[in-house]
């Protein structure tokens, strides 16, 4: 009796867990602007790029400096943290203009505008765009500041 009770114990979570796995896989329509797969239900087991491009016009050079609270950057595949405390942010110059922003955050919503785990980020002329890949619209998130940076928003930009 005792191994029948161990047995029940074990495969009734088990059976919950496998008719949770497939309602979530289920076809169904999709809510607009959502993806419908398993990645956007688990991004943390995911691994995130984020690509800045230089989109200014006339073969202007773009500055970027990217960083999170731990670590400065190079380049790096992402992960989230367990945590859930997630965040890179870049600083952009180019010529006289300047622009600070957070560009990757743990955030569902953020998520489904990324490309299944790529998120694009495009520097142009009159500010920073986020694509938006749920809505196919790069959308403006940052403008340029003018003149020099001052070092008020925690950007250490070092001497590398």
């Amino acid at each position: 009796m005792n191994n029948f009770c161990n047995n029940i114990i074990f495969f009734i979570p088990v059976q919950v867990i496998v008719i949770a796995l497939l309602l979530l896989s289920s076809s169904s329509e999709p809510i607009k602007g959502h993806h419908d797969d398993i990645n956007s239900l688990v991004p943390y087991f995911k691994t995130w790029h984020v690509h800045t491009i230089n989109g200014l016009s006339n073969g202007k050079i773009l500055l970027v400096h990217c960083k999170s609270k731990d670590n400065d950057l190079g380049i790096h595949n992402l992960t989230l943290s367990v945590t859930g405390r997630t965040l890179f942010w870049c600083y952009m110059t180019y010529d006289n203009f300047h622009a600070a922003l957070n560009v990757f955050w743990d955030n569902p919503i953020f998520f489904n505008k990324c490309n299944n785990g790529d998120c694009i980020w495009i520097a142009k002329d009159d500010g920073i765009y986020f694509r938006n890949f749920a809505t196919k619209v790069d959308e403006l998130r940052q403008t340029w500041d003018r003149d020099h940076y001052n070092n008020e928003k925690g950007f250490d930009m070092g001497s590398n």
